[in-house]
């Protein structure tokens, strides 16, 4: 067993090893470091290695701000990360590996965004929560699970005639993110962000755009993994209370 940096060359083998292993997500895919040094941050992809063969994975991100303070993340600007592992001893391996570097690096603290609890005994936080929903194959089936309330929002949009279009550019998913960010006072990240993005996931990183008469209502950017869709960005304009137009889109 060996712990070695991710390289250019073993990126494919990274990511054939993330979809198959139970444990990672799509915040674990390789095409995340690109994103993240674009963003001017430092990154350190571990990956264990056993008679030659990838048996685990840990995509961790040096964040040094005001903000953030200085931390090193698994995964910066992700819900999920920490280690993905074959083996109990790929983990073990990892998880030393990424102790001793963050000693080294001298950071604040060392954040692993396990996805489930571990049995490490380290603090934890709990102040995020994420849901997952199956999806039937049959629409109607999909909106009779809905609340009866929420329901009802979601016709009021069906009733105002909104249309859903698979956007192929960012203009529009931009401007209502952009828009809907700025009310609630977060920092807004700029175009080239989400033009990385789609560089780097290509067809599994989608754009739903809503609109009424051709103007645009709401937007949102969703990731593809393996069995789902993660809707992750977006965002409403003005128009889309009175419509319910964030309703309509999720």
């Amino acid at each position: 067993m060996r712990v070695a940096t991710l390289t250019p060359d073993k990126e494919a083998e990274w990511d054939a090893f993330v979809v198959a292993c139970p444990q990672a997500t799509f915040f674990h895919r390789a095409g995340w470091k690109a994103v993240i040094e674009s963003l001017g941050h430092d990154t350190h992809y571990l990956y264990a290695e056993v008679d030659g063969r990838i048996d685990g994975v840990l995509p961790l991100g040096h964040m040094q701000s005001r903000l953030f303070g200085n931390a090193l993340v698994s995964t910066p600007f992700c819900v999920y990360g920490g280690v993905a592992a074959q083996s109990d001893a790929a983990a073990s391996a990892l998880d030393k590996a990424a102790v001793a570097l963050a000693r080294d690096l001298a950071v604040g603290h060392l954040e692993l965004r396990n996805r489930a609890p571990t049995k490490s005994g380290r603090p934890v936080k709990d102040l995020y929560v994420w849901f997952r929903k199956s999806i039937d194959p049959d629409p109607e089936k999909n909106l009779a699970a809905i609340p009866r309330k929420q329901r009802a929002m979601v016709r009021k949009g069906i009733g105002a005639e909104l249309v859903g279009i698979i956007d192929d550019d960012i203009g529009r998913f931009y401007d209502a993110y952009a828009d809907s960010v700025r009310h609630l006072g977060t920092p807004v990240f700029g175009r080239k962000y989400f033009r990385k993005l789609r560089e780097i996931f290509g067809k599994d990183c989608e754009i739903l755009t809503i609109t009424r008469a051709d103007e645009t209502v709401a937007s949102v950017m969703s990731f593809y993994f393996r069995d789902e869709v993660l809707p992750y960005y977006g965002g409403g304009t003005r128009a889309a209370r009175a419509v319910a137009g964030n309703d309509f889109m999720y």
